[in-house]
Formats: structure tokens, sequence, C-alpha cells
């Protein structure tokens, strides 16, 4: 195999300016493929950019228009990688219509608008590729995590249906679940963790990798090797799966 298997493809990678974005990012590039990064923070979104000497479209996905907006202007693309995503914990008694509603807009509705933007060209080109980045939330339960998983389980029921309906197309549809990772989502969660409870912020990183039973936490280079395998040409056979990255919590 080619070193650089993704080389003549372009990607769209949304919450690209940090963490696993940012990883899944680099290590598309480093394949071949021409990036194009998406956020809506403009200067994290910018220092990116030019770390990977690539473009960027500043973009809140759960803003319609100017999803739509910056999609025009980017124009074709192969690859698109949704990995814009946020956690909130509260305890369900706590949790708010609008907590809820805007776990569902961040981390399921905002798929549902990239994929409808992406898949007419991928589509009639007869060949793209879309991974969608849920979490072992999309396939467990975490307690006082109930709208997130919510979301993530939607998530991965969107990746399956639309793998199916496209499985004669040319284009695949899969998901990445990882575990804890080590982002800055993980060390905010272990920060709330320290104000709540006491407990200092190496306890609660602890805590979460304690989930797995490696007993660390996910790295983001990982997440993105998983990725990148899933947007190869040859892993044409590979489509409505979940891909779980996370040191065998969930089998």
């Amino acid at each position: 195999m080619s070193d650089r298997p993704l080389e003549g493809l372009s990607a769209v990678v949304t919450g690209g300016a940090k963490g696993i974005g940012l990883a899944v990012a680099r290590r598309l590039r480093d394949e071949g493929a021409d990036l194009v990064l998406m956020g809506r923070d403009t200067a994290a979104l910018e220092a990116a950019a030019e770390t990977l000497d690539c473009s960027h479209a500043v973009a809140d996905v759960t803003d319609t228009a100017t999803l739509e907006h910056a999609f025009a202007l980017i124009g074709h693309f192969d690859i698109l990688v949704n990995n814009a995503g946020g956690a909130l914990t509260k305890p369900f008694g706590k949790l708010e219509p609008g907590d809820w509603n805007a776990m569902l807009a961040l981390n399921l509705t905002a798929a549902y608008h990239t994929c409808r933007l992406a898949l007419p060209g991928m589509l009639a080109r007869r060949w793209g590729r879309i991974v969608n980045i849920a979490s072992t939330a999309g396939l467990k339960g975490y307690a006082y995590a109930s709208a997130y998983c919510a979301a993530k389980h939607g998530l991965v029921g969107l990746t399956r249906a639309l793998a199916l309906e496209t499985a004669k197309t040319g284009v695949t549809v899969n998901a990445v679940c990882p575990g804890f990772t080590d982002t800055d989502l993980v060390q905010r969660a272990a920060e709330v963790i320290e104000a709540r409870t006491g407990r200092s912020v190496e306890e609660a990183r602890a805590h979460f990798a304690g989930y797995n039973p490696q007993e660390r936490l996910i790295q983001p280079d990982e997440v993105a090797d998983a990725v990148a395998f899933l947007c190869r040409r040859e892993a044409a056979a590979m489509t409505g799966q979940s891909l779980i990255v996370a040191g065998g919590e969930v089998m």
C-alpha cells in the first residue's frame, strides 16, 4: 500500500482545530488528502490551518445557514469527517430542555445537515467516505450523561441507516467510537469534577482512565488511525460499522 493512500482526495473535518479533529486532520494530510478544516473558533482554526498548511472554513455546525454557506464555498470534496461535538454532564433531574436540545443539535442534528450537504456530490461521483466520530456513549450508557448518550446513540443509528441507503453507490458511512480520550473535553470534565467534589483533576482523570481495561486514556492519534483506515479506497467493504477505540471497554 502507498504511504499516501489518500492522494488525490479532498477531505472536510468538522471541529478540526483541536483534539481528535486536529489529530484526524493531520493524519489525513499525511496520507495525501487535501484538507479543509471547519470550526467556530476562528483563532484556533486559523492556527491549526497554518500548522497543517491547509484551507479552513469558519462555521458553527449548529447554524444551518452558515453551514450551508461554508459548504457552498468549499465545493467538491470526497471525505467528510463529522467530528464536531461536545459533552454535558448533569443528573437527569437537573437536565433542562435547553441542555437536551443543545446536545442533540451539536452531536446529532449537525451530522444530519453535513451529510445532507455532502451526499449529493458524492452520489453523483459514485464515491465518498463519511466518518462520524461517535463515542462509546453511542453504544452504552453513562450516568449523568443522558443527553450526550442519546445523541451519540442517534449518531450511530444514523450511520447504520445511511450506510444501507448508500450501499450500492460507492459511498461508505461509518462511525468511530472512542472511549475517554486525552483531549480538552476530558480535561474540562475533570476540572468540573474537581470543582463539584473536591477530588483533584489527577484523580478525576484516573477515574476516566479506569473505564478502559488498559487503564489509560485513549490518545487522539489512535482515533485518527481508525478514521484514516475507513477513508481509504481499500476500505470499500467497510460500511455501517462502529469501530471502537477504547482498549476493550466495549466489545
